[in-house]
């Protein structure tokens, strides 16, 4: 078989995986392409250079997707998806100028900290965004710091602003995941300017690209009329195990851990997300529980009394 076709076939398969999870849960596939392509040897500025000229097609479909199927707030989507693609300019201009270990090591420890917040949401129900009372308006702070995240660290969009949007808005949880995956159209055109200004082509890797593209743009549809019926507790917390099974692996590479203590805490960890994934979505069929509910349960007016946790109501003042 030719390598280049089956260069494009297996990101096309990743692509359409990571797709399908970040149209669901809202993250997944900025922090799922960035960490694979810096397993397979990619500088950080190329795998995240990559992944945002990926994220140009693949969020193109997923946001028209989301936005017939009415998982779209207008308001909100302007709030954050402006000082989003300021912050994603910025971002990628600053990764582009830091040296190649350094930010490779940067890349890692930021999408450790994204796997442990994705853990944290979807396996424990606990959002490590402080709760506060804000109008529309006000929400420019979770767009620039999340497009700055997601350049700088090649995925992040995701992880800051959804649970940051479920947190400070009483939005249901698909029309909070239409907004961010729509919102982040934008936000990659401004990551792919800010990479081409900084260094221009930065090695992109288009052969993944066009299978990242290709097999995303397939799932995109299905995902955006899937949002809110998907096993999110499930699929959250094994993208979260994920990434900081592939991140720990960079880490030990970068700093020469001995072989078999780096396995065994990969070992550890995926015994550990396994573990959470498993009892997370018990809990989610169970219906939630006390202890920690997951994710608020939809309803009319986007909440359930009865197990979602009271969130402060967005205005449009």
């Amino acid at each position: 078989m030719d390598l280049d076709f089956l260069t494009v076939l297996v990101f096309g398969v990743v692509g359409a995986i990571a797709q399908f999870v970040d149209g669901t849960l809202g993250m997944g596939f900025g922090i799922t392409s960035a960490t694979l392509l810096t397993v397979l040897g990619y500088s950080a500025v190329a795998a995240s250079a990559g992944t945002h000229a990926a994220k140009v097609g693949t969020t193109f479909v997923s946001g028209i997707s989301h936005w017939h199927a009415g998982n779209v707030d207008k308001r909100v989507l302007v709030a954050i998806a402006l000082p989003g693609a300021v912050g994603a300019f910025l971002g990628a201009v600053v990764l582009t100028n830091i040296a190649m270990d350094g930010a490779r090591i940067w890349m890692a420890l930021i999408l450790l900290v994204m796997g442990v917040i994705i853990i944290m949401r979807f396996g424990f129900g606990k959002s490590l965004i402080p709760q506060i009372n804000a109008r529309t308006r006000h929400l420019w702070p979770v767009g620039l710091i999340g497009g700055f995240v997601d350049a700088t660290g090649g995925g992040g969009w995701g992880p800051v602003a959804t649970p940051s949007l479920m947190t400070i808005t009483k939005h249901e949880p698909h029309r909070v995941v239409g907004t961010v995956n729509t919102a982040e159209f934008i936000v990659a055109v401004a990551a792919s300017m800010g990479f081409l200004v900084g260094a221009g082509e930065a090695g992109i890797p288009w052969l993944a690209v066009a299978g990242l593209v290709i097999g995303g743009a397939l799932t995109a549809p299905f995902a955006a009329r899937l949002a809110h019926r998907a096993p999110r507790t499930l699929l959250g917390v094994l993208v979260g195990t994920m990434v900081l099974i592939s991140n720990v692996a960079v880490m030990s590479k970068l700093f020469h851990v001995p072989g078999g203590i780096a396995f065994a805490l990969i070992v550890v960890i995926a015994l550990a997300g396994t573990w959470i994934a498993v009892r997370a979505h018990r809990r989610e069929k169970a219906g939630g529980d006390s202890e920690a509910p997951a994710i608020p349960a939809d309803s009319e007016n986007g909440s359930d009394p009865g197990t979602a946790p009271q969130r402060h109501q967005v205005t449009s003042a």
